[in-house]
């Protein structure tokens, strides 16, 4: 009986001495390090550009349309897509034929007009004579004297009827009011025009694509930082390696409301003298607020960053009786607090904030250097994460 309580004891105490060396055979090489508990970035230094982006499209600076103020159909073109045109050019005509009738017509009307005009001068002539002799009455030649009148009259209104059909005779040619180049036609030969309502559309003329603007759209969020002056980088999908430049010209007060958003319209000017960039294309605008040069760099991730056990305390009420927390207060002061690893657990150092690209943020520190550590996130499985292979076979 002794024997077996004995061998029964002996098997217990062995049974606890393997658990117990399991145990510290398991801890010593699956403990996790407090660093692995953390992810780190490093603080960099360098230069820091804080823009504000949005879409817009290329246009040219001075863009002039070039209509007809006469019907008809075209019977030629001299000018095409691409072509550069000088100022007075012809650029189309229309078949001249019903306004040569017309002004012909109108040629006969006015010689008609004289004539009459001329029988009139000669009647008022005869008139004043006999009148003079008394052969006829005060009224006989007041009679002849608005006869004459009506006469000159008749001439004033064939001859004004005759300029406005020459001048339309004349606007059957269509001229380039402006030196450029023509980016669109609207037209072919043989095609109709119609003018009755309002001049067609025949031509457009780019008065210089060495001058461009981009009109781009900005959120109501980001125009009260936007002014006149401010540098603008951009780019294009023709050119994806290749970052142009520009000027904001001019921020227009007519907002644009689409599904509840509400945007403005900026106006940015372009130099373009390699005439690369052509209307149309679409340009990723990044108007530049502020930059910095050799600015102490974190990642935005740093600063958004808090210890889990760390919980904004209420310092106070507001007038509503909302609490008020030391984020609320860091916030209106620009300040933060970034965490760095100190005897294994989180330092929170308090930093001044700058400016951000939405990726890096500027900060202002006499406590933290260029190479410096700081936590950007916790580790929510860090066991998973093994630093250290137990030796193969068995630990006893």
């Amino acid at each position: 009986m002794k024997k077996y309580l004995w061998n029964r004891w002996t098997f217990f105490l062995l049974l606890i001495g393997v658990t117990i060396g399991a145990y510290m055979w398991w801890q010593r090489f699956h403990d996790i390090p407090v660093e692995a508990k953390y992810k780190f970035q490093t603080i960099t230094q360098g230069d820091l550009t804080q823009t504000v982006s949005a879409n817009g499209t290329l246009n040219p600076l001075v863009l002039v349309t070039v209509g007809s103020q006469v019907s008809g159909k075209i019977i030629r073109l001299y000018a095409d897509f691409n072509d550069r045109v000088k100022e007075g050019q012809v650029l189309a005509e229309l078949d001249p034929a019903l306004f040569e009738a017309q002004l012909a017509q109108s040629d006969a009307n006015l010689k008609s007009a004289q004539a009459s005009l001329e029988l009139a001068n000669a009647n008022l002539k005869r008139m004043r004579e006999l009148f003079a002799q008394a052969y006829i009455s005060k009224q006989e030649l007041d009679g002849s004297i608005q006869a004459q009148k009506a006469a000159r009259a008749a001439v004033d209104l064939a001859t004004a009827q005759r300029q406005k059909d020459a001048t339309n005779l004349a606007y059957t040619v269509i001229k380039s009011p402006v030196s450029g180049v023509v980016i669109d036609r609207q037209i072919d030969v043989g095609q109709t025009v119609a003018a009755s309502l309002q001049a067609p559309t025949l031509f457009k003329i780019a008065q210089d694509l060495r001058q461009m603007q981009i009109d781009s759209s900005f959120a109501e969020a980001d125009i009260g930082r936007i002014k006149e002056g401010q540098s603008v980088n951009f780019s294009v999908d023709a050119f994806p390696d290749r970052i142009f430049q520009g000027t904001v010209k001019q921020v227009r007060l007519n907002a644009t409301t689409t599904s509840n958003v509400v945007t403005y319209d900026v106006v940015v000017t372009v130099e373009n003298p390699e005439e690369i960039l052509a209307p149309g294309m679409t340009a990723y605008v990044n108007v530049v607020l502020a930059q910095r040069q050799n600015a102490l760099l974190v990642p935005n991730a740093a600063l958004r960053y808090k210890p889990t056990s760390l919980k904004p305390k209420p310092i106070g009420t507001d007038a509503k009786g909302t609490a008020l927390t030391q984020h609320k207060d860091k916030k209106e002061k620009k300040t933060s607090t970034v965490y760095m690893l100190e005897n294994g657990l989180p330092k929170p150092i308090e930093v001044k904030v700058g400016i951000t690209d939405n990726r890096l943020s500027e900060i202002i520190s006499d406590e933290l250097h260029a190479g410096d550590q700081i936590i950007v996130e916790e580790v929510k499985d860090a066991s998973a994460k093994k630093v250290a292979t137990p030796p193969m076979g068995r630990p006893f």
